[in-house]
């Protein structure tokens, strides 16, 4: 339960909710008439997983506050909402979209890749020779 969590990971939700909150407004008050966000599927897909996050971390976690602070506080098991969450990594399927109308981030991203296993072996091969230097330079000055 967020209540019970450390502050930094209460503070990271917090911070989280509102940027996606803020993001739905802002999508929200571009449409020229409002009902036309009904008719857009991703918006009203990003409208349900908006609610269930607001709910789940800020109704919830009041809630819970004024039933008295407790996870047991008469609310029973909150676990549906934590697999409701599991909706947001569906997200992840508007990269597809995106990847298949610009190939050309497509080509950037795999270069990306090919390039990470030679910065992965130079920083490698410099952690190295630090290691050996830091090792020379204690043996100098110690004497």
């Amino acid at each position: 339960v967020l209540l019970e969590a450390d502050p930094v990971f209460q503070l990271a939700e917090h911070f989280f909710c509102l940027f996606f909150a803020f993001e739905w407004t802002t999508r929200f008050l571009s449409f020229q008439k409002k009902w036309f966000g009904l008719k857009d599927g991703w918006f009203v897909f990003d409208t349900i997983l908006v609610l269930m996050m607001v709910l789940e971390t800020w109704v919830l976690s009041l809630i819970m506050l004024i039933a008295g602070g407790s996870s047991s506080g008469g609310l029973g098991n909150a676990s549906i909402l934590r697999m409701a969450r599991l909706a947001r990594l569906s997200r992840m399927a508007r990269m597809a979209r995106l990847l298949r109308a610009m190939p050309e981030l497509m080509i950037l991203i795999k270069g990306i890749a090919t390039a990470t296993r030679s910065v992965f072996f130079t920083l490698c091969l410099l952690c190295l020779l630090l290691y050996i230097f830091a090792i020379a330079f204690t043996q100098l000055t110690v004497d």
